[in-house]
């Protein structure tokens, strides 16, 4: 299973990620990057890890999310609680099983773990592409993040076994990468201020909205060009009006 990719974010207890790296090549994933760990390289992940000392051994570790997804096309991030259903596209684990799948054939894929005791951050939750939420007694949400990451590598497992062009039901990827995204949700947001349809009181809730739709739309490289040009338009006759209204008398 090449281009998949599980990320875990600050994770504070090094035995958890040996138990990770363990249910990773349990079920033949072998791309392991560690976002800012608290303890790392250390003993006891080479305890847990019972043997997968091959995948502790070639984790990439990065300081930020966005070193870890920048060149992604699909960024799952696991969420222990549901979301709002307008911001976020949330699929169970055999949904993001076979989405997975089917835009690694082509892409990095990125699968991403939150802290221990707090998950991810909602910044961290904008840079995902889909949430993934997996069902569990409604009293008592709380799973290990190893319990996580084998829920979601054995679905992975046992979708692999079945054709790719019936393995997913659900939407092509964006083909732009979560960096271009991320340029053309910074330019959207500072277009939106400069033409004065959004003030900074809204951004928050509408540029989630905005989020989703485009994930949901998946504009190629071409497509975000001249999403941008369009933008970097309507920019330039906001200041050629400001202009001229500040040369009347």
């Amino acid at each position: 299973m090449q281009n998949i990719r599980i990320v875990l974010v600050e994770t504070s207890h090094p035995g958890n990620i040996g138990a990770v790296a363990r249910a990773m090549k349990n079920m033949c994933l072998t791309e392991l990057v560690l976002v800012s760990p608290k303890r790392f390289p250390d003993e006891e992940a080479i305890a847990r890890s019972s043997g997968a000392t091959d995948i502790l051994d070639s984790a990439h570790i990065v300081t930020s999310l966005e070193e870890a997804v920048g060149d992604c096309k699909l960024v799952i991030g696991a969420s222990a609680r549901r979301r709002d259903a307008d911001l976020w596209q949330e699929l169970d684990p055999r949904q993001c099983a076979a989405l997975t799948l089917e835009q690694s054939q082509t892409a990095p894929v990125s699968l991403v773990f939150g802290r221990e005791s707090s998950g991810l951050t909602k910044a961290e939750l904008d840079r995902c592409t889909h949430l993934m939420h997996i069902p569990s007694n409604p009293d008592y949400t709380s799973l290990n993040i190893a319990m996580a990451v084998q829920v979601m590598a054995y679905e992975l497992r046992m979708a692999s076994h079945v054709p790719v062009s019936s393995a997913s039901e659900y939407q092509v990827l964006p083909a732009a990468t979560v960096e271009k995204m991320e340029g053309l949700f910074a330019h959207l947001q500072q277009a939106l201020q400069d033409i004065g349809f959004m003030h900074s009181e809204q951004d928050g809730k509408m540029m989630q909205k905005l989020r989703r739709f485009f994930h949901r739309a998946s504009p190629d490289d071409k497509e975000i060009n001249i999403l941008r040009g369009i933008l970097s338009a309507a920019q330039g006759v906001k200041s050629m009006r400001s202009d001229a209204s500040n040369k009347q008398p």
